[in-house]
């Protein structure tokens, strides 16, 4: 068997390559030193423990002796996990994105020995297919281009990096000239409402997939502008979404996207930051509309990543593969799905009848298979579950009481659940990213708080508490990024602070430990030491001084996950309001201005950031409840506002003196406020000019509102 330095490397999609022919490097001086010292192109390959298209390069040419061959001759091979250095990855997403007008992964790229790209793709066949030229027949020509071209190559790649570096600039050029305003977030829901399927839910055509920054974005507009458009276009989608595939139906949580349009058959990965970010749309949803539907499919979400995403240490891992065996008997073959589809005839001898037939009914179960359009085979002859009918439609096909059903059926999905847990599982990537443990730290704060659920609350706690302890220096307040197998590596990124920031604020909202606030303060002022750009406004991805980056560029875009700027803006508005400290929010404002031209002219591109702006144009409330936390009557109040969707507020709890004189020090309103008459009291505030406090549940309620 082969072996190559990845089996040095702590990454799960480093190590899959380990024992490639291909002599492999992780990106680093070794593998530049070489590459200068024998005048070699790089050849540069990123991607992710769980992502499909690069275990199907993977075997199809990175196991290839021969191909392996042409590599090592003629290039120095570089792979990257792109989840545990983002920062390589933008900068040559960048290139690939700009010079071929697309982007994925595994992503290709070829670099000069000084790092400049000159050449990329993403995925490239082993032989030539519909006009795409073979990986072979690419390495081949490339190698002689090196060969008989080298200076007009690395022209043309310091050409390519200048013209990139020019693009920046010129974005940066605009900083501050619109100003943000009410119009921004208009606009901003009437691209989102054009682009809306009002009959599946989601936006544009298919692929679909979740994003749940826009949501978050709208139920903020509703709440501002009582616009019942935005909301139904957020409910109708989370309710077709896990009405769908692409929900779990057995398990839990949601897979990656959908390929078509009714969100039926979804690419089979589970990425943590859909889990978190999903969670918290759920019990938003949930809050607005007090319909139990939303509640227990966040529930479903909760208790899938309790179960299976979860660390001993308490942290959360970062995904489950989308290939899975298809046959125990044969482990080295893999498909798309398989440990989540299911052949008719395994549901009617795992489930007695009659509830079998109802199960069939309920989750779309066809006797040949339900995935008709299935041009490579991959679902031949089995189902995907998803909900085509109701409890009560079901009862009715059948002519049965609907509790009677119901209580089948969720005996059904149990055995099946169970008979499932015996396949092969999905590869677990089991990293943990301080990013997106971060989001899943707020997903489990606010589920804890407003379903009052001991488990979330606990889940939430133990992560922060993990990842204070294993990711942040206590004395230098930096993050880092990953922690596997016992090794904590990787100076943190703009996301890794603005996401744990984000998480601290949320754990503080919603259990009121002081020294969460306290930390996120002390994190927000060492990203801004770390990032800003303080004369143009904004935050850097990666911090000055690694020399290894050829680019150093701002994020601009809320996608799959929020983008660093955004939630960093967010946190900063928040963390003024909290501590009193102007600095947070002229850092705010400055950001804003840095990307005030793409809010006015893309709004669509940053709906995490539109969420930021209704923050800052609003007269945010604060919340602050005085009394002793493990009082009932504050225990009251305190799920009173949890109860309630409340957008653009802070709450704070004042349950000592101590807290009062520490609190006070930024907000001295706050010294003045007690429980009145011995009775915990909440006091309902804007810019802390106070409304009479209320003892009872019910007023706060009433004030709320």
């Amino acid at each position: 068997m082969h072996s190559n330095r990845l089996a040095l490397e702590k990454s799960p999609y480093l190590l899959q390559h380990a024992h490639n022919p291909v002599d492999w490097y992780a990106w680093g001086d070794d593998a530049f030193a070489k590459a200068r010292a024998e005048d070699k192109p790089i050849f540069l390959s990123i991607g992710y423990s769980t992502c499909h298209w690069c275990h199907v390069m993977e075997r199809e040419s990175f196991e290839d002796e021969t191909i392996a061959a042409q590599l090592n001759r003629d290039f120095v091979s570089i792979k990257v996990d792109r989840e545990e250095r983002p920062d390589v990855d933008r900068v040559y997403m960048s290139f690939v994105q700009a010079t071929t007008g697309g982007g994925g992964w595994p992503m290709s790229v070829w670099l000069t020995p000084e790092l400049e790209p000159f050449f990329g793709g993403t995925y490239f066949p082993p032989d030539d297919r519909r006009g795409h030229a073979s990986f072979p027949s690419v390495l081949t020509q490339i190698a002689q281009a090196w060969r008989s071209d080298r200076r007009r190559i690395a022209e043309s790649a310091r050409e390519a990096l200048a013209q990139l570096a020019r693009q920046s600039a010129a974005a940066a050029a605009h900083a501050g000239r619109p100003a943000i305003d009410y119009a921004m977030l208009e606009n901003g829901f009437n691209l989102f409402r054009r682009a809306y399927d009002p009959e599946m839910g989601g936006f544009g055509q298919a692929p679909k997939f979740p994003r749940p920054a826009v949501f978050e974005f709208l139920l903020r507009y509703h709440a501002r502008t009582g616009n019942r458009e935005a909301l139904e276009i957020t409910l109708h989608t989370l309710r077709k979404m896990a009405e769908g595939g692409i929900h779990d139906q057995l398990g839990g949580g949601f897979h990656r996207y959908s390929v078509d349009e009714r969100w039926f058959v979804p690419h089979f990965e589970k990425m943590l930051y859909d889990q978190a970010q999903l969670a918290t749309t759920y019990i938003e949803a949930f809050q607005i509309t007090g319909d139990d539907f939303f509640a227990q499919t966040a529930r479903r979400i909760f208790d899938y990543v309790l179960r299976d995403m979860t660390a001993p240490e308490g942290g959360f891992y970062s995904a489950e593969d989308a290939d899975s065996v298809i046959n125990d008997e044969d482990p080295t073959r893999k498909g798309e799905g398989a440990f989540y589809v299911w052949y008719a005839d395994e549901i009617y001898l795992t489930v007695p009848a009659p509830a079998a037939a109802w199960f069939a009914y309920r989750y779309g179960v066809a006797e040949g298979g339900n995935v008709v359009d299935d041009p490579q085979g991959e679902f031949s002859s089995r189902n995907i579950l998803y909900r085509a009918a109701t409890v009560e439609e079901t009862a009715a096909q059948f002519g049965r009481p609907v509790e009677e059903v119901r209580t089948a059926l969720a005996s059904a999905e149990a055995t099946l659940l169970a008979e499932r847990a015996g396949r092969v599982r999905p590869q677990l990537d089991d990293k943990i990213l301080t990013a997106w443990n971060g989001l899943m730290i707020s997903a489990f704060a606010l589920g804890g708080a407003v379903l009052d659920e001991p488990r979330y609350r606990a889940a939430a706690r133990r992560a922060a508490d993990f990842s204070l302890l294993r990711l942040f220096n206590t004395e230098t307040g930096q993050l880092l990024r990953r922690y596997r197998a016992g090794d904590a590596a990787i100076p943190g990124f703009l996301e890794d602070y603005a996401l744990f920031t984000q998480a601290l604020l949320d754990l503080y909202e919603a259990q009121f430990e002081r020294r969460d606030l306290e930390c996120a303060a002390r994190l927000a002022d060492k990203q801004s030491a770390l990032f800003e750009d303080v004369g143009g406004g904004g935050f850097f991805h990666s911090p000055a001084g690694d020399s290894s980056l050829v680019l150093r560029l701002k994020e601009d875009y809320d996608g799959a996950e929020p983008s660093g700027n955004s939630v960093a803006i967010l946190n900063l508005l928040r963390l003024a309001q909290f501590t009193g400290r102007a600095d947070f929010r002229a850092s705010a404002e400055r950001a804003l201005g840095a990307f005030a031209s793409r809010l006015a002219h893309m709004p669509a591109a940053l709906p995490a950031m539109l969420t930021a702006c209704e923050f800052y144009l609003a007269d945010p409330r604060q919340i602050v409840v005085a009394g002793p936390r493990d009082n009932a009557a504050t225990g009251d109040l305190l799920r009173a506002f949890h109860a309630r969707f409340v957008a653009n507020r802070i709450v704070l709890l004042v349950d000592n003196d101590e807290t009062r004189r520490a609190l006070g020090q930024g907000i001295p309103a706050i010294e003045s406020m007690q429980p009145v008459d011995g009775r915990p009291s909440a006091y309902v505030c804007r810019n802390f000019t106070c409304q009479l406090p209320v003892a009872e549940a019910a007023q706060l309620i009433e004030l709320l509102q």
